[in-house]
C-alpha cells in the first residue's frame, strides 16, 4: 500500500490509503491536484461527483474544501472497501457507488455543479464518456466538467453544449475543463 495526502481545506495534511498498483501506476498527483482546486476555488455550497474515484482521494479534496453533498462512483467491488474507509474521514458523508461509471451517467439524474472524470489511462472511451455526460443533465447549467487524462490523445474541444475554457498539463497528463452553457433539451 502506498499513500497521498489531502492537499488543502480542513483535512489538509491528512494521509489516505492508495492500493499498491494504482500508486505505482498514476496516483493523481499533488501538484496537479492543489493546481486544480486552485483553479475551481470554494467549492462551499457546490455538489461535486467523483467517477472512477479510486481511492477516493479527489473526492476527499473537494469535501475538504467545502463540497457538498459529494459522490463517488467507482466500480471496482476490491476498491470499495478501501474507498470507504478512506472517505469516513471526511467532514460530511461521502456517498459511494459501486456501479459502472457508464452506467451511473445514463442512470442518475441528479445534476452537479462540478464533476471530476479520471477514467484509467488505457481507457480507449474517453470521448465517447464526455459525449454522453453532455448529453444528460448529469452537470448543472454552467457547471464544470473536469477530465484528467494522458497529455498525448486528442480530445474535442467541445460537445454538444460543453465547451473547454481551461486546460493544465501536469508532467505526462492534462487536466481539460469543460463548462455547461445550457442543459440539453428534452
Amino acid at each position: 500500500m502506498g499513500d497521498l495526502r489531502i492537499t488543502g481545506g480542513t483535512l489538509k495534511g491528512r494521509r489516505i490509503e492508495v492500493p499498491r498498483g494504482d500508486f505505482e501506476i498514476r496516483p493523481a498527483m499533488d501538484r496537479m491536484r492543489e493546481s486544480v482546486f486552485s483553479i475551481l476555488g470554494p467549492l462551499a455550497g457546490l455538489s461535486f461527483l467523483d467517477l472512477f474515484s479510486g481511492s477516493g482521494i479527489i473526492a476527499l479534496e473537494a469535501s475538504s474544501r467545502g463540497a457538498s453533498p459529494v459522490v463517488c462512483v467507482e466500480r471496482d467491488r476490491a476498491k470499495l472497501s478501501l474507498l470507504i474507509r478512506n472517505v469516513s474521514i471526511a467532514p460530511e458523508r461521502i456517498a459511494c457507488h459501486c456501479i459502472p461509471v457508464e452506467r451511473y451517467i445514463i442512470r442518475h439524474e441528479q445534476a452537479y455543479s462540478v464533476v471530476f472524470c479520471d477514467p484509467p489511462f488505457p481507457y480507449a472511451h474517453k470521448a465517447d464518456l464526455v459525449r454522453s455526460i453532455a448529453n444528460t443533465k448529469l452537470i448543472e447549467n454552467s457547471g464544470l466538467l473536469l477530465l484528467h487524462y494522458p497529455a498525448g490523445e486528442v480530445l474535442p474541444m467541445e460537445y454538444a453544449d460543453l465547451k473547454v475554457v481551461d486546460e493544465r498539463e501536469y508532467g505526462r497528463s492534462r487536466v481539460r475543463i469543460y463548462k455547461r452553457e445550457s442543459l440539453p433539451v428534452e
